[in-house]
């Protein structure tokens, strides 16, 4: 009974960070360039009473054994990266990555992140940055007197002083691959950073070696079903009200024994 009552703990437990999970999703679910996350779930320490195989007479063994579980536990999350919707904005420098890759910003203290999310700006040095003024990495500097800033798939910047001139090539932006994208870690404001288990991030030019090529005014939509959302946090909640329900009757059981002692 107390193995029980730990056991169902153990799911409850489980269940409700299943359930923060999905809220972090549906909260997201209007985030440019959110990517979903998913939870891995693992058994925990099997107590054996009976070993698959052990014998139990002359010329005679136990077909199944006798193993009883202790419940379960978050063994990590995942990150899906999978393509979100492309919607057009109407603005010259919003920018989507259709495929795979990621822009690379530059914080002030210097360190890089890298982020789906690609609503950009000037600032008042012609720099372009993203909402929170990060800058995006290798970028050109734009002048003020530019009037118009054309952004190809392969991601070469041109620009216009007026609209009876011919553009000018003012540079190129590059786009960032991973061996492992799931291994990024979050860092909250859409942003990521690379870790061991991505493996050290690689500059490639948009359209080659697979990567995804850059389409101007346009935002990418979070990945994030809400019906999908939906029909997991129903199912997060009935786990969480079965296990509920296996520790009132192991409670239960517990309080009739201590009537018989008595």
């Amino acid at each position: 009974m107390i193995r029980a009552l730990m056991t169902a703990a153990s799911g409850m437990k489980a269940q409700q960070k299943q359930v923060d999970n999905i809220a972090n999703n549906i909260a997201n679910v209007n985030t440019a360039g959110f990517k979903r996350s998913d939870l891995n779930f693992r058994s925990l320490f099997y107590q054996t009473y009976e070993q698959p195989g052990a014998s139990t007479g002359s010329n005679h063994m136990r077909p199944t054994g006798l193993q009883l579980g202790s419940g379960v536990e978050i063994s990590g999350s995942h990150k899906d990266f999978r393509q979100g919707e492309l919607v057009a904005s109407g603005q010259g420098l919003d920018l989507a990555i259709q495929g795979e890759g990621f822009f690379a910003v530059k914080q002030p203290n210097g360190e890089i992140r890298y982020t789906r999310d690609g609503t950009f700006n000037r600032d008042g040095d012609g720099k372009l940055v993203t909402a929170q003024g990060y800058e995006l990495l290798n970028a050109p500097t734009v002048s003020r007197d530019v009037v118009g800033i054309d952004i190809a798939e392969d991601g070469t910047i041109s620009t216009r002083v007026s609209d009876d001139q011919p553009p000018t090539e003012a540079g190129r932006i590059q786009l960032w691959r991973f061996a492992n994208p799931a291994g990024l870690k979050a860092q909250g404001a859409n942003l990521f950073s690379e870790t061991v288990s991505s493996g050290q991030g690689q500059s490639v030019s948009p359209g080659e070696s697979g990567t995804g090529v850059i389409r101007q005014g346009y935002k990418e939509r979070s990945n994030v079903a809400v019906v999908d959302e939906l029909v997991g946090l129903i199912l997060a909640q009935r786990n969480y009200e079965v296990n509920s329900r296996a520790v009132k009757v192991s409670d239960e059981m517990l309080q009739q024994v201590n009537q018989m002692v008595r």
